[in-house]
């Protein structure tokens, strides 16, 4: 049965459409139009590689698809039911199956015309409902900001793409026909949906190897972003065009001459750089669009790698290359499996030109992606590039297990998702990629979560250096680990990749929960008794009644929660205090009166001790509580305290345990005069008092004098202070201050 509706003259270019929007129930808003033209083009497509039982199953779904939408418009006037057939159009041109194809021409139907899915496997099978279900959004939970309700839906998707890939291509193409026809929305959600795609579909379009469908999105993206400097840009490089164009076609004359010469067949094409590449490289390097010179660039198609490395040297020895500009992403692929030959020539009149070189096979990769030949194969006679792709898929279910908040999880993925940067080997030869500015603790993780938890120590390039160096391309990478070891909480601070920091946030979550929950329980007793109320005046009763309120599963969890900073101590003791019998006793002033919480300074992660000002015992302390981290203990007089105090609320009553055992890191500056051995007498100064030197380093301008900087661990202030007197000795010692930043 073949349904006819209204339509926009083109489908799969219409101008306007609405984003995320529910369709509209009006038909006085838009003349009918007949959609048979792009529905035959949309058939003709599909009969070309399905079979004929798959071509009727799709177009079955097509008609159901027109049923529930009847009488549903977009914000545009455009008919609905042209939306999900745009999107069925992308999958057809990417060669998809007949279940990807019914699932996006029913992709609306379960949020817009009330189909279960149940219904839909039923009528088209399950995995065609599944696939709808994964791309279907989820239900607006009350009292859900925005944020918290998109966190969560992309957590859904995104779950459902590391089961089935289809999921996130069916949601690619309808990222797509939204952004093309994005105009009828209004301008501030269009710029909302602009940085959504630029944040995350962008990304995970390249990470999938969409390069083709990547660089729309962007170029869409940042049209709807900035569509003033969009407009500038279009200008500029009109204006440009005629200049560049002829150096380029010079280069591209000499090229075509220099390979038969050298015995290599080749296709050659001129390319130009997409505007928001070039607005990238701009605001990145600070250029203004004269200096950006590499707007146009070659691409060079060969028949087979060992051709690509003797096209590579024939341009070379036609044109000089830019010393540092040349890299090999066939000797080691991108995380997406792009392959090529990159490099920079000076050509004539001093241009700079990038040139490319590769194969067809290379360039179909680079051009559609492998996303569209992988799912539907035995996993065995997957390629090496598809099989990293899957790893990654896999490592979303990772970084599920590990992060319990939507928004977390988010935070993890969107590191993830840019490309790979830096290039390191193992111990054993093995390539691994990570993002640019990764640690040796994320490259620990990215081995194993194991090696990553236990991880002590690496030498990189066969020395020992800090976990915390920034590793560079062609690193060799060996990581020392110890069976008692632990995660740092102090890591999180420079590690990068999202696998690392879910696996450390998991570990201090559910490792020390323990602790959390001991100073929960503090903060509590300390807030109740600030409200007149003992502890023990709380039953079980009072608790039951708070948990069915509030809504937390047990009490562990909300003393959890208040040891971690999630929840606020004071708001919780008064909810308790009101729900308490009235007619329990009060209790004594003394036991109204807030108590302080001591810190012996081994608590672990549910206490920590400032790195901005660095507390040892017998300096005088306040606590405060910071969502995510617990109570951290700063000095009375910390510059950065004084910038982060908010409502009184946050702040907790500390002091030092009477016998506190232990080292603690400190900060001394020394000013010394610039004289031979004067370091080693201050080393030995210290070693004499018992203490170890952490770390040490010095001004680069020294003069008649030079300042020292030692990172010390002392156990308290009187030891620092013996320490201090003796250095103070030393007749090189012109001046000595404790640092506390």
């Amino acid at each position: 049965m073949a349904a006819v509706f209204p339509s926009s003259p083109r489908l799969f270019a219409s101008r306007f459409a609405e984003s995320d929007e529910q369709p509209i129930l009006s038909a006085d808003m838009h003349p009918p139009i007949d959609l048979e033209e792009d529905l035959d083009r949309f058939r003709a497509e599909i009969g070309a590689y399905l079979k004929a039982e798959d071509a009727a199953q799709v177009e079955a779904a097509y008609n159901f698809s027109a049923e529930a939408h009847r009488g549903q418009y977009r914000t545009s006037g455009d008919p609905y039911v042209s939306h999900p057939l745009a999107v069925a159009g992308t999958l057809a041109g990417w060669r998809l199956d007949a279940q990807a194809l019914m699932a996006a021409l029913l992709h609306d139907v379960m949020e817009d015309a009330a189909i279960t899915k149940e219904q839909l496997a039923e009528r088209f099978g399950k995995t065609a409902a599944e696939l709808v279900d994964g791309v279907s959004k989820l239900d607006r939970i009350e009292n859900q900001s925005y944020e918290e309700a998109q966190a969560e839906n992309f957590r859904k998707m995104l779950l459902a793409m590391a089961r089935d890939v289809r999921v996130i291509l069916i949601k690619l193409a309808d990222r797509l026909h939204n952004m093309r026809t994005l105009d009828a929305v209004r301008p501030d959600k269009r710029r909302r949906i602009a940085r959504e795609t630029l944040e995350i579909y962008g990304p995970i379009a390249n990470r999938l190897g969409l390069n083709g469908l990547y660089r729309e999105l962007q170029e869409l993206s940042f049209r709807h972003l900035h569509p003033v400097r969009y407009r500038v840009l279009v200008k500029a490089v009109r204006q440009a065009r005629g200049n560049r164009r002829e150096v380029v076609g010079k280069i591209m004359e000499a090229i075509k001459s220099r390979l038969p010469e050298a015995g290599i067949e080749a296709e050659i094409f001129g390319r130009e750089k997409h505007l928001y590449g070039i607005y990238r490289k701009m605001r990145e390097k600070h250029l203004t669009f004269s200096q950006v010179l590499d707007i146009y660039g070659i691409r060079v198609i060969v028949k087979d790698v060992p051709t690509c490395y003797l096209a590579l040297g024939a341009l070379h020895g036609l044109y000089k290359p830019v010393p540092g500009k040349f890299k090999d992403y066939i000797a080691i692929p991108k995380a997406n499996g792009y392959q090529s030959l990159h490099t920079t020539l000076i050509g004539p009149y001093g241009t700079p030109v990038e040139a490319q070189v590769r194969t067809a096979a290379m360039n179909h990769v680079a051009e559609s992606g492998v996303a569209s030949h992988w799912l539907y194969k035995n996993e065995h006679s997957l390629s090496d590039l598809q099989q990293e792709t899957h790893k990654w898929l896999q490592s979303l279910l990772e970084l599920q297990s590990a992060s319990n908040d939507s928004a977390e999880f988010l935070e993890h993925v969107k590191v993830d998702l840019f490309p790979g940067e830096v290039y390191v080997f193992t111990p054993r030869g093995k390539i691994l990629g990570l993002p640019r500015g990764a640690t040796p603790v994320d490259f620990a993780y990215a081995v194993h979560s194991d090696i990553g938890n236990r991880c002590v120590a690496c030498r990189i390039n066969f020395e020992s250096m800090p976990l915390r160096t920034e590793l560079r391309n062609g690193d060799r990478v060996e990581i020392i680990t110890a069976l008692a070891a632990s995660p740092n909480p102090a890591w999180l601070a420079f590690v990068v990749t999202g696998k690392a920091r879910a696996q450390i946030r998991h570990f201090l979550k559910t490792q020390q929960h323990g602790e959390s929950v001991a100073l929960g329980e503090s903060l509590l007793g300390q807030a109740l008794r600030a409200c007149g109320v003992a502890s023990r005046e709380i039953d079980a009763a009072t608790w039951d009644r708070f948990l069915r309120e509030s809504g937390p599963r047990s009490k562990e969890q909300v003393l959890t929660d208040i040891g971690l900073g999630v929840r606020l101590a004071a708001i919780v003791a008064r909810r308790l205090a009101e729900l308490r019998d009235r007619q329990e006793p009060l209790g004594s002033m003394a036991e109204a009166r807030p108590s302080t919480i001591l810190i012996r300074g081994t608590e672990g992660v549910a206490v920590q001790l400032a790195r901005c000002c660095r507390p040892i015992p017998g300096d005088p302390i306040i606590g405060m509580i910071r969502k995510g981290q617990g109570l951290v203990v700063h000095t009375h007089d910390c510059v950065s305290l004084a910038k982060q105090r908010g409502e009184r609320n946050d702040w907790v009553d500390v002091d030092w345990e009477p016998e506190v055992r232990g080292n603690f890191e400190i900060g001394l500056r020394i000013v010394v005069e610039n004289q031979r051995g004067v370091l080693a007498k201050i080393a030995a100064a210290m070693a004499d008092e018992e203490s170890n030197i952490a770390n040490i380093s010095m001004d680069d301008d020294r003069g008649a004098t030079t300042s020292l900087y030692f990172t010390l661990q002392v156990a308290n202030r009187d030891h620092l202070a013996r320490i201090m007197r003796r250095v103070r000795r030393i007749p090189e010692v012109v001046r000595i201050n404790r640092t506390k930043d």
